[in-house]
């Protein structure tokens, strides 16, 4: 891939000679992770996905992949960021504001997209999970997503959902 300059790059963990996740560690020490990278395995596992994104994974997909969703992961992925303001607060901050659905989520611009997404995650997933009261199945429904792709997501981000009670 020298001397090319991709818009993102698909990724598979297993691979001759190399695996993905040692191929992305390697761009990453030498700063060639100019692009954003797509991981996908047919033998992931939950910690092989956190681990990739953890690295610089944009994100992770499970094979066999169908071609609706692939195509979907790739255009979210190349979609042009907004041009935000100068500077924001030092630190994140999710506020309630007026209209039912929304937050005012302020973040430092300097972050690394990475951490600003997390930031964003956290917050509509949070959101979505309290709409749904914590029923992990109706959440994946509305938001579009596997609920093994949720459930890998929560983990990263820290969030646990709620526990269900036996009564």
């Amino acid at each position: 891939m020298l001397g090319q300059n991709p818009d993102v790059v698909l990724l598979d963990i297993w691979m001759p000679d190399t695996d993905g996740l040692t191929l992305l560690k390697e761009w990453v020490a030498q700063k060639k992770l100019t692009m954003p990278v797509i991981m996908m395995s047919g033998h992931g596992t939950i910690e092989t996905a956190l681990e990739a994104t953890r690295i610089g994974a944009v994100d992770f997909l499970e094979k066999p992949i169908a071609l609706k969703k692939l195509l979907a992961t790739i255009a979210q992925t190349l979609k042009p960021q907004q041009a935000a303001p100068e500077k924001l607060e030092e630190k994140a901050e999710m506020q309630e504001v007026g209209r039912e659905g929304y937050v005012k989520l302020e973040l430092p611009l300097e972050l690394p997209f990475r951490e600003a997404r997390e930031h964003f995650d956290t917050a509509y997933l949070n959101y979505h999970l309290e709409i749904a009261q914590g029923n992990i199945a109706s959440l994946a429904d509305k938001i579009g997503i596997e609920r093994t792709h949720l459930y890998r997501k929560l983990k990263q981000l820290g969030i646990k959902p709620p526990k269900k009670n036996n009564a």
